[in-house]
């Protein structure tokens, strides 16, 4: 009688770890049998991309300047700020905060209604285009709400702007992208002229201040001048003879001395008004262009070589994966025929056994 005896347990193990080891021939034999898939997806994709970059991609072009603050008219303002503190009054004035804070300036929207408010040249728009009409409704009949248009203008225009600021230097890196290259450079220009003029409108309003400030102090300051020279003229013309009298003579240095310190306090306060009508009228750059506005020649955006390599590697890598996948899969299924191969061997030999059992 024959009996089926099981395999040992180190021979099981030892065929389990061959059967599931992978080795280096395994993984470039797999490759080499999906060499169509590795190859057809990276063309594909590098073939979208192609598509993609000369038929659908829209050119950015990026103007790019370098500006940084003036700080030239601090030295007279802060003479002012210093001759109020020693009365005791804080004077908000442009120059008590000497760095300004440009970026945030520039990226405000105060600065960008300013700028949408102005008219520039296009190729695809016309000449003369407001840049409100060029960013939302272009040549079309303006449909929507005046206010819902400016907001949707002010909102696509921040999104063109890049600022970077040298913390070192505080050289300021101002990057405007647009679809034209006239356009971009245009559009730094004039957002550069309304920072400027920005800051010149707002210290000239603050130094206004200012010198409504003195001029106030010079009033009150010369009321209490002429009230102290007429308690000194009163006092000498009561006592004409106070060689005798100490307290007298005491008395008479008081009323010296307050006319003494009214006297340098309003000499002051006229020259500083006059200082500051100075600043008032004076016409200075309150931002040093450094690298004016170029117009880019060459579109930044899209870099077509580079996204068509990006895409040919990106297709090289999905191939790879997918072969295995495919190999893996492959592999599995010639398993599980080999196993219902032996499933059917064992049962036919088994009964097989069993008929030839019954038999003897």
């Amino acid at each position: 009688m024959n009996e089926l005896t099981p395999p040992a347990p180190e021979s099981n193990s030892r065929d389990y770890l061959e059967d599931h080891t992978i080795s280096i021939g395994d993984i470039m034999l797999g490759l080499a049998r999906q060499i169509r898939i590795i190859l057809i997806i990276p063309t594909i994709l590098c073939t979208l991309a192609i598509v993609y970059v000369f038929f659908f991609a829209k050119p950015l072009y990026i103007s790019e300047s370098k500006i940084v603050s003036s700080n030239r008219n601090v030295g007279g303002m802060s003479q002012a700020v210093g001759l109020a503190a020693q009365f005791g009054i804080n004077i908000p004035t442009a120059q008590a905060e000497q760095k300004w804070v440009y970026p945030e300036i520039i990226q405000s929207r105060l600065l960008s209604r300013a700028v949408l408010k102005q008219k520039f040249d296009t190729d695809e728009f016309g000449p003369q285009k407001s840049l409100i009409q060029i960013l939302t409704y272009g040549n079309n009949k303006l449909s929507n709400n005046r206010n819902e248009i400016e907001s949707i203008a002010i909102e696509r225009l921040l999104k063109m702007i890049s600022i970077s600021e040298d913390k070192l230097t505080g050289i300021i890196t101002l990057s405007i992208g647009a679809k034209e290259p006239n356009l971009a450079a245009n559009l730094n220009k004039a957002f550069i002229e309304q920072l400027d003029t920005h800051q010149r409108n707002y210290n000239k309003a603050k130094t206004s201040e200012t010198r409504q400030f003195i001029e106030d102090r010079i009033k009150d300051t010369e009321m209490e001048l002429q009230d102290a020279e007429d308690a000194l003229k009163i006092f000498m013309d009561r006592n004409r003879r106070i060689d005798n009298s100490p307290a007298l003579r005491l008395e008479q240095q008081r009323y010296e001395r307050e006319v003494t310190v009214l006297t340098g306090v309003f000499t002051t306060l006229k020259q500083q008004l006059e200082t500051t009508k100075i600043e008032e009228v004076k016409e200075s750059d309150y931002v040093v262009v450094l690298d004016p506005p170029n117009a880019p020649i060459k579109p930044s955006k899209p870099r077509k070589k580079l996204l068509v390599v990006l895409m040919g590697i990106l297709g090289i890598c999905i191939g790879i994966m997918t072969a295995f996948v495919r190999e893996i899969a492959s592999n599995a299924n010639k398993k599980e025929q080999n196993k219902i191969e032996e499933a059917k061997s064992l049962l036919f030999k088994n009964i097989y056994n069993l008929i030839s059992r019954k038999s003897n």
